[in-house]
């Protein structure tokens, strides 16, 4: 399983409030309706900061999880059609892209 975290902060003038509700009812909606994601995606979440005493502050606005089984996987989902014309466009208007973080990992469990 390769796995992708996405950390992710919002566009200029946007307040937290409106970030976390245009990812969680706009843009994961979106996402989850492409058949390419019902195809092709293990694993889709959206996840935002909690307050949390006794921890730094966050250093991003939210975390976007994908997973999938191979990289021939990752290729499909990322090069369809619905990718390039509806999500990747929908990014820009809640993500900075200049301030993205990815990380590609594999999975070891350990307990």
């Amino acid at each position: 399983m390769i796995k992708f975290a996405y950390m992710i902060n919002r566009v200029g003038g946007m307040t937290l409030e409106e970030f976390v509700d245009y990812h969680r009812n706009h843009h994961a909606p979106l996402f989850a309706s492409i058949p390419e994601a019902r195809r092709y995606v293990k694993k889709y979440t959206v996840s935002h900061p909690v307050p949390a005493d006794g921890y730094p502050s966050p250093g991003y606005d939210g975390l976007t999880e994908i997973w999938f089984e191979t990289w021939a996987d990752h290729d499909a989902f990322f090069g369809s059609k619905n990718y390039k014309e509806l999500l990747n466009p929908d990014e820009s208007k809640f993500i900075d892209l200049d301030s993205v973080v990815v990380m590609v990992t594999e999975e070891k469990v350990v307990i």
